[in-house]
């Protein structure tokens, strides 16, 4: 049985990459821009599973978890961000997500997300550093949002050229 994923994502570029590694997996892959548009196509083909951004145009992506979590029967919702908060993982588990993952996330940490059914109560409560590559990261999503995805201009504000930039995130998309 082929599982049906809804990809609800801004990024072009990001939502491409997953649809493509997720149907290379054999899902049956729709992709969505927005809450609205979410809505729409989990209405006209009920999917299995939902992978849902929390920053989108117009509507929120906590705004999409409830509505796809009030569909009967309700998919299985992973929130994927780049602006992880202690606050948005905690609204969105109640509204209806069951995981929440923090950008960036290779497809084989997303499918993890999707099967696991139980908190894991071993998870060690200490303050975990984060490492160099997930700040680098972090920093190179948060300048091209501010860019509108401008990867010239996100270069230019990093100080790094353009094709330095664009390696970067074409390595990082594999996954």
């Amino acid at each position: 049985m082929t599982r049906r994923l809804l990809i609800v994502e801004d990024d072009a570029a990001l939502a491409a990459t997953l649809t493509e590694s997720f149907a290379r997996r054999g899902y049956d892959v729709r992709h969505a821009s927005s809450t609205d548009e979410g809505i729409v196509l989990a209405q006209q083909s009920p999917p299995d599973l939902a992978l849902v951004d929390l920053k989108l145009p117009g509507r929120s992506g906590l705004e999409c978890v409830q509505a796809l979590a009030g569909m009967d029967p309700a998919p299985r919702i992973v929130v994927l961000t780049g602006f992880a908060s202690i606050a948005t993982a905690v609204e969105a588990i109640k509204l209806g997500a069951a995981h929440y993952l923090a950008k960036p996330a290779t497809t084989s940490e997303i499918k993890a997300a999707f099967a696991r059914e139980a908190g894991d109560p071993s998870v060690e409560v200490t303050a975990r550093r984060t490492s160099l590559r997930t700040q680098e990261w972090e920093t190179i999503q948060s300048t091209l949002r501010d860019c509108d995805f401008n990867i010239s201009e996100a270069a230019r504000r990093m100080g790094m050229h353009r094709r330095t930039l664009a390696r970067k995130l074409a390595k990082r998309q594999i996954g």
